[in-house]
């Protein structure tokens, strides 16, 4: 796809807008297949990866509100997919755990995952694909960088331990308040300049 000329800054926006669009039909209709919504893989692939998690861990690791959770939770839950179980820890807790049929489920969609991805590197010349590739790590960790500038820890609960290309964690990061640079709160909200 070539991009319309114009200011780099609105290129960029209506080259990520169209791959975002594009990747999420491809991801749903690539997951339909196995049977899952995309809400539901994102929590087969945490807790595949993650082991036994507390409900409130395992949202937070996704991003989602508590009662988003444990609507997926309760359809994986009917379909065999996972299991709660009493927190050892903690007999006020749950944690949730994938089951056998959980297990196999998240490596199904784990290889179409990996499929897709195969895919869309065989369409790109041979001799760019490891320039394609780095430059992707290049452009996340610029998004989290300027991520870290507005809200300061919000990329965190998203992409834990991604550190991009060899970035520290927040570093040039600025210690401000959200307000300073996209207009939110730190609570999410609008802030009264905007």
């Amino acid at each position: 796809m070539r991009l319309a000329p114009g200011p780099e800054p609105a290129r960029l926006r209506a080259a990520i807008r169209a791959l975002v669009r594009r990747f999420a039909v491809s991801e749903r209709a690539d997951l339909a297949c196995c049977g899952v919504t995309v809400a539901q893989a994102a929590a087969l692939e945490a807790l595949g990866a993650g082991g036994p998690m507390r409900l409130g861990d395992l949202g937070r690791s996704l991003g989602i509100a508590p009662s988003t959770l444990s609507r997926n939770l309760e359809r994986l839950e009917t379909s065999g997919l996972v299991e709660r179980e009493a927190d050892p820890g903690d007999a006020r807790s749950a944690r949730v755990d994938l089951s056998a049929r959980g297990r196999r489920a998240a490596r199904a969609v784990a290889a179409q995952e990996e499929e897709f991805a195969r895919q869309v590197l065989g369409r790109i010349p041979a001799a760019r694909r490891a320039v394609v590739v780095e430059s992707l790590g290049d452009l996340l960790a610029a998004v989290r960088a300027a991520t870290e500038e507005c809200c300061p820890g919000a990329f965190d609960h998203l992409m834990p331990g991604f550190e991009g290309n060899g970035q520290e964690r927040g570093a040039g990061a600025k210690t401000g308040g959200c307000g300073e640079t996209c207009g939110r709160s730190p609570a999410g909200e609008r802030g009264a300049g905007r």
